[in-house]
């Protein structure tokens, strides 16, 4: 079952002993908690390995104002952005030089492809990343709501445990790149 923003925080309220919310906005503890932290949360867990779920590609739009220094075009990074992974030209998502500079990529490339972690609608999280979330924001919420810092820490080794787990499932779910230009193999090819 997918669960929403509000499903994955009151899982995580439930594990600490408090009271599960049915909308961010209905006045408790427990909710404003929720809300403050959630976003935060979600985007640290996203942002912090190459998810295969949260891996997009987007041909990036130029703009019309270009860097002072150091590269010819300016583009707009996607709305849902949280990390990059590579950029390429066209037809291709990685191998181009680049560099991040506030919410534009600045390249050379007359088009650019971006590989990159977005931020996908929690229902399209796989159960594996419920998990790891929902563990970490237990940790994150004990300590506002219980004020038990033992448990909290506790709370935070289980939720390290949960992500190590998470990325080893992610990881074995696509084959692994291979080595595209190597020239000691194409040395001994000759």
């Amino acid at each position: 079952m997918a669960l929403t923003a509000i499903g994955l925080c009151s899982r995580a309220l439930l594990k600490i002993g408090a009271t599960a919310i049915t909308a961010f906005d209905e006045g408790s503890a427990e909710a404003e908690l929720a809300s403050a932290l959630y976003g935060p949360a979600r985007d640290a867990l996203l942002s912090a390995n190459p998810w295969s779920f949260a891996t997009l590609q987007a041909t990036l739009p130029r703009l019309a104002a270009g860097p002072l220094a150091d590269y010819a075009h300016a583009y707009q990074l996607p709305l849902d952005f949280l990390r990059a992974l590579g950029a390429g030209g066209a037809g291709r998502g990685r191998g181009l030089e680049y560099r991040i500079a506030g919410r534009t990529l600045q390249a050379d490339g007359e088009t650019v492809v971006l590989t990159y972690i977005g931020r996908p609608a929690e229902e399209d999280f796989p159960p594996f990343f419920d998990q790891a979330l929902i563990a970490r924001l237990a940790a994150e919420f004990c300590i506002p709501l219980t004020e038990n810092s033992s448990r909290a820490e506790a709370l935070q080794r289980l939720a390290e445990q949960e992500f190590r787990r998470a990325r080893m499932i992610d990881g074995q779910q696509d084959s692994q790149p291979g080595f595209t230009d190597f020239t000691l193999i194409e040395a001994r090819r000759r």
